[in-house]
């Protein structure tokens, strides 16, 4: 009988949302498979050091929302072969050793566990060097959260990585990480996103007309990207249809839409931070907005078509690039005819059919579980190498 995880540490950073929610799709497919697990996901900079949580995540977010073309020449500067991936990566991992092991480690001493799980790699990188210097044995393993391979994320001390999609396994060869260390399982997403949904009876659920087409615009958990203008672009035409708009966490924006819902002449319904963005998805003929990963990762389990609007520069570019490239998604940028592209696709059903048939080749609907069933074969390997606490 194969042994089973009693206790595993998911190490995640609230940048964004999507990091978080990985880590905790993962937890729950791990208490799936063993209800009486101990498993726990931690906040790493929250908790090892807020100081450098504000300085780091707060740059991170403030640069997103206000310079994000400063924020995409930096990730473009630190992929693999440019001047930020070699020393300048190297430096900043030290400075989160510095301002974080200490505590990392101690907290890891008490809960013992038989593998931790990092969703975001600036706590990869602090393991990987405590693994260096032989202060920790558990099983380390990398989830990658975008459908691209940045160099922030590549350790050579890190016993597995999980990415996006089997095309990106040849990436971490540039690396020189092997093959056999990269296992293709998917994003990790919510385990409902794997039941499939009647589109017909969630439509009459959530109050929508039946026959009308139906658009989807998301800006991420936090309400970012150019979600208000996109309504209005989308509100005003003259082609029939309805929208569903998710405006997460920012409320602001919400109320702004609903004032701007009364004005326009397609039907709007306005959410907040929703738990049941599957649902909206299945309601959906398409979807306009950004390219988070966990974003696209659940469209592609719905089979989802996506106009990717505006993506900010770094990963969002990256992700739409491979979705486009797949077929699955459409990019559209600032001053490009987003009302033209969508109301043209809805005027052709075939579009969307072989957009929607390409998403479903890319879906992983079953990837926080299958990442949960490969990390326990990994520890119940009889190694000898990996070794808990």
């Amino acid at each position: 009988m194969m042994a089973m995880l009693e206790r595993v540490v998911i190490l995640s950073v609230t940048a964004g949302t999507g990091h978080m929610q990985a880590a905790e799709a993962i937890k729950s497919a791990i208490l799936e498979k063993n209800p009486r697990a101990e498993v726990t996901v931690l906040d790493t900079f929250r908790y090892t050091s807020p100081f450098l949580e504000k300085v780091v995540l707060g740059t991170y977010m403030e640069m997103i929302k206000i310079t994000p073309v400063v924020y995409g020449y930096l990730y473009r500067r630190a992929e693999k072969g440019q001047p930020l991936s070699g020393f300048a990566k190297n430096e900043f991992t030290r400075i989160m050793n510095r301002f974080s092991a200490a505590k990392l480690i101690d907290f890891l001493e008490v809960k013992k566990p038989q593998a931790v799980i990092c969703t975001h790699p600036f706590p990869l990188g602090i393991l990987a060097t405590q693994r260096r210097q032989k202060r920790f044995s558990p099983l380390i393993a990398g989830v990658l959260t975008d459908y691209t391979v940045h160099s922030y994320w590549v350790f050579p001390e890190v016993d597995c990585y999980l990415a996006a999609a089997p095309e990106l396994v040849g990436e971490f060869g540039y690396y020189h990480i092997p093959p056999e260390k990269v296992y293709p399982t998917g994003i990790p997403i919510e385990l409902k996103f794997s039941v499939r949904l009647d589109k017909t009876g969630i439509r009459k659920k959530l109050g929508l007309s039946p026959g009308l087409p139906t658009i989807l615009v998301m800006g991420g958990g936090l309400g970012m990207g150019s979600v208000a203008e996109t309504v209005k672009a989308l509100g005003t035409g003259t082609d029939s249809c309805q929208l569903l708009v998710v405006a997460g966490k920012n409320q602001q924006l919400r109320w702004k839409i609903e004032r701007l819902a009364g004005d326009l002449v397609n039907p709007v319904k306005v959410f907040g931070y929703v738990d049941n963005v599957n649902e909206l998805m299945t309601a959906s003929d398409l979807m306009v907005g950004k390219a988070g990963g966990l974003t696209c990762a659940e469209a592609m389990a719905k089979g989802l078509p996506m106009f990717i609007y505006d993506p900010l520069p770094g990963q969002e570019e990256r992700n739409a690039e491979f979705l486009v490239a797949a077929g699955a998604a459409v990019k559209i940028s600032r001053d490009g005819d987003l009302v033209k592209q969508v109301t043209d696709s809805i005027k052709y059903p075939a579009r969307l059919e072989g957009m929607s048939r390409s998403a479903l080749t890319l879906a992983k609907p079953d990837a926080a579980r299958e990442a949960a069933g490969l990390i326990t074969e990994m520890y119940a390997e009889p190694a000898g190498r990996i070794k808990c606490f």
